[in-house]
Protein backbone atom coordinates (compact mmCIF):
# COMPACT_ATOMS: atom_id res chain seq x y z
CA UNK A 1 0.00 0.00 0.00
CA UNK A 2 2.85 2.31 0.88
CA UNK A 3 4.55 1.86 -2.04
CA UNK A 4 1.27 2.42 -4.12
CA UNK A 5 0.72 5.45 -2.50
CA UNK A 6 4.36 7.14 -3.14
CA UNK A 7 3.99 6.06 -7.33
CA UNK A 8 0.77 7.52 -7.14
CA UNK A 9 1.11 10.51 -5.30
CA UNK A 10 4.14 11.31 -7.50
CA UNK A 11 2.15 10.95 -10.16
CA UNK A 12 -0.73 13.25 -8.93
CA UNK A 13 1.44 16.11 -8.46
CA UNK A 14 3.88 15.52 -11.57
CA UNK A 15 0.25 15.52 -13.33
CA UNK A 16 -0.80 18.85 -12.05
CA UNK A 17 2.40 20.55 -12.17
CA UNK A 18 2.65 19.86 -15.98
CA UNK A 19 -0.65 20.75 -16.16
CA UNK A 20 -0.33 24.29 -14.59
CA UNK A 21 3.20 24.70 -17.14
CA UNK A 22 0.76 24.37 -19.76
CA UNK A 23 -1.57 26.54 -18.54
CA UNK A 24 1.10 29.27 -16.89
CA UNK A 25 2.82 29.30 -20.81
CA UNK A 26 -0.51 30.52 -21.84
CA UNK A 27 -0.97 33.39 -19.63
CA UNK A 28 2.79 34.49 -20.28
CA UNK A 29 4.85 32.81 -17.23
CA UNK A 30 6.37 29.75 -18.33
CA UNK A 31 8.91 29.89 -15.35
CA UNK A 32 6.46 30.21 -13.08
CA UNK A 33 4.75 27.03 -14.35
CA UNK A 34 8.20 25.38 -14.57
CA UNK A 35 8.92 25.99 -10.96
CA UNK A 36 5.44 25.21 -9.47
CA UNK A 37 4.81 23.36 -6.43
CA UNK A 38 8.13 22.16 -6.52
CA UNK A 39 7.96 22.12 -2.71
CA UNK A 40 5.81 19.57 -2.96
CA UNK A 41 8.95 16.80 -3.87
CA UNK A 42 10.39 17.84 -0.42
CA UNK A 43 10.13 15.17 2.47
CA UNK A 44 8.22 17.70 4.81
CA UNK A 45 5.55 17.58 1.90
CA UNK A 46 5.69 14.24 0.25
CA UNK A 47 5.81 11.98 3.22
CA UNK A 48 2.85 13.62 5.33
CA UNK A 49 1.05 13.58 1.56
CA UNK A 50 1.97 9.91 0.97
CA UNK A 51 0.48 8.83 4.48
CA UNK A 52 -3.11 10.47 3.40
CA UNK A 53 -3.14 10.13 0.18
CA UNK A 54 -7.29 10.28 -1.11
CA UNK A 55 -6.62 10.20 -4.80
CA UNK A 56 -9.51 12.43 -5.46
CA UNK A 57 -8.66 15.67 -3.35
CA UNK A 58 -6.12 16.86 -1.10
CA UNK A 59 -4.12 14.90 1.25
CA UNK A 60 -3.85 18.09 3.41
CA UNK A 61 -7.51 18.24 4.14
CA UNK A 62 -7.19 14.26 5.04
CA UNK A 63 -4.18 15.21 7.21
CA UNK A 64 -5.94 18.40 8.92
CA UNK A 65 -9.26 15.96 9.84
CA UNK A 66 -7.27 13.33 11.58
CA UNK A 67 -4.18 15.57 13.55
CA UNK A 68 -6.21 19.44 13.25
CA UNK A 69 -3.05 20.55 10.99
CA UNK A 70 -0.74 19.91 8.29
CA UNK A 71 3.12 19.74 8.17
CA UNK A 72 2.80 19.81 4.77
CA UNK A 73 0.48 22.45 4.38
CA UNK A 74 2.19 24.73 6.99
CA UNK A 75 5.55 24.03 4.58
CA UNK A 76 3.76 24.60 1.50
CA UNK A 77 2.37 28.13 1.98
CA UNK A 78 5.26 29.71 3.17
CA UNK A 79 7.40 28.49 0.47
CA UNK A 80 5.26 29.18 -2.60
CA UNK A 81 3.57 32.69 -3.08
CA UNK A 82 1.01 31.64 -5.72
CA UNK A 83 -0.95 30.64 -2.92
CA UNK A 84 -2.71 33.99 -1.35
CA UNK A 85 -1.73 32.89 2.67
CA UNK A 86 1.48 32.99 1.75
CA UNK A 87 1.11 36.93 1.61
CA UNK A 88 -0.84 37.32 4.76
CA UNK A 89 0.69 38.92 7.44
CA UNK A 90 -1.37 39.97 10.13
CA UNK A 91 0.97 42.62 12.14
CA UNK A 92 1.82 44.21 8.51
CA UNK A 93 0.20 48.13 7.98
CA UNK A 94 -1.45 45.89 5.15
CA UNK A 95 -2.29 42.90 6.31
CA UNK A 96 -3.44 41.32 2.55
CA UNK A 97 -1.43 43.03 0.17
CA UNK A 98 -2.07 42.96 -3.59
CA UNK A 99 -0.37 40.30 -4.80
CA UNK A 100 2.57 40.85 -8.38
CA UNK A 101 0.88 39.66 -11.61
CA UNK A 102 3.13 36.68 -11.52
CA UNK A 103 1.96 35.01 -8.81
CA UNK A 104 -1.55 35.83 -9.22
CA UNK A 105 -1.51 34.65 -12.65
CA UNK A 106 0.34 31.37 -11.19
CA UNK A 107 -2.25 31.26 -8.73
CA UNK A 108 -5.52 31.25 -11.35
CA UNK A 109 -3.58 28.72 -13.19
CA UNK A 110 -2.83 26.29 -10.12
CA UNK A 111 -6.46 26.46 -9.46
CA UNK A 112 -7.93 25.99 -12.90
CA UNK A 113 -5.16 22.57 -12.99
CA UNK A 114 -6.50 21.09 -9.27
CA UNK A 115 -9.71 21.57 -10.70
CA UNK A 116 -8.68 19.60 -13.73
CA UNK A 117 -6.57 16.95 -12.34
CA UNK A 118 -8.73 16.05 -9.65
CA UNK A 119 -12.03 16.24 -11.64
CA UNK A 120 -10.43 14.55 -14.73
CA UNK A 121 -13.38 13.78 -17.34
CA UNK A 122 -16.02 15.12 -15.09
CA UNK A 123 -14.15 18.68 -15.17
CA UNK A 124 -16.07 21.22 -16.62
CA UNK A 125 -15.16 24.76 -17.99
CA UNK A 126 -17.88 25.95 -15.23
CA UNK A 127 -16.76 23.91 -12.37
CA UNK A 128 -13.66 26.27 -11.18
CA UNK A 129 -15.92 29.27 -10.42
CA UNK A 130 -18.42 26.97 -9.05
CA UNK A 131 -15.89 25.97 -6.22
CA UNK A 132 -14.77 29.36 -6.18
CA UNK A 133 -18.09 31.05 -5.42
CA UNK A 134 -18.05 28.54 -2.62
CA UNK A 135 -15.30 29.48 -1.63
CA UNK A 136 -14.04 32.65 -2.26
CA UNK A 137 -15.84 34.90 0.62
CA UNK A 138 -13.61 32.63 3.48
CA UNK A 139 -9.88 32.94 2.24
CA UNK A 140 -8.15 35.42 3.58
CA UNK A 141 -6.68 37.60 0.80
CA UNK A 142 -7.02 41.37 -0.97
CA UNK A 143 -10.20 42.05 -2.27
CA UNK A 144 -8.54 42.88 -5.53
CA UNK A 145 -7.03 39.90 -6.30
CA UNK A 146 -10.65 38.09 -5.11
CA UNK A 147 -11.67 40.45 -8.34
CA UNK A 148 -9.09 39.34 -10.54
CA UNK A 149 -9.67 35.85 -9.89
CA UNK A 150 -13.19 35.64 -9.98
CA UNK A 151 -13.62 37.67 -13.04
CA UNK A 152 -11.24 35.18 -14.93
CA UNK A 153 -13.33 32.47 -13.79
CA UNK A 154 -16.34 33.76 -14.93
CA UNK A 155 -14.85 34.14 -18.43
CA UNK A 156 -13.09 30.64 -18.12
CA UNK A 157 -16.71 29.41 -17.44
CA UNK A 158 -17.91 31.59 -20.44
CA UNK A 159 -15.60 31.41 -23.36
CA UNK A 160 -12.83 28.13 -22.23
CA UNK A 161 -9.72 27.98 -21.44
CA UNK A 162 -8.26 28.73 -24.63
CA UNK A 163 -10.17 31.62 -25.57
CA UNK A 164 -9.45 32.87 -21.83
CA UNK A 165 -5.77 31.83 -20.44
CA UNK A 166 -3.58 34.62 -23.29
CA UNK A 167 -1.33 37.00 -21.53
CA UNK A 168 -2.93 39.38 -22.69
CA UNK A 169 -6.36 39.44 -21.72
CA UNK A 170 -5.29 37.71 -18.38
CA UNK A 171 -2.87 40.78 -18.17
CA UNK A 172 -6.03 43.41 -19.11
CA UNK A 173 -8.19 41.82 -16.34
CA UNK A 174 -5.11 41.63 -13.60
CA UNK A 175 -4.67 46.17 -14.59
CA UNK A 176 -8.06 46.37 -14.42
CA UNK A 177 -8.45 45.11 -11.09
CA UNK A 178 -5.08 45.54 -9.48
CA UNK A 179 -3.12 47.97 -11.80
Amino acid sequence: MLLKNILKHFCLITHHKWVVFKLCCKVGEPWRGLVHDLSKYSWTEFSESVKYYAGDHSPITEAKKDKGYSMAWLHHKGRNKHHHEYWVDELAPNPTPVIPYKYAAEMLCDKLAAGMVYQGKNWTKEYQLSYWNREKEKIRTNDKIRAFITEALEMVAKDGINKTLKKKKIKEIYNKHCG
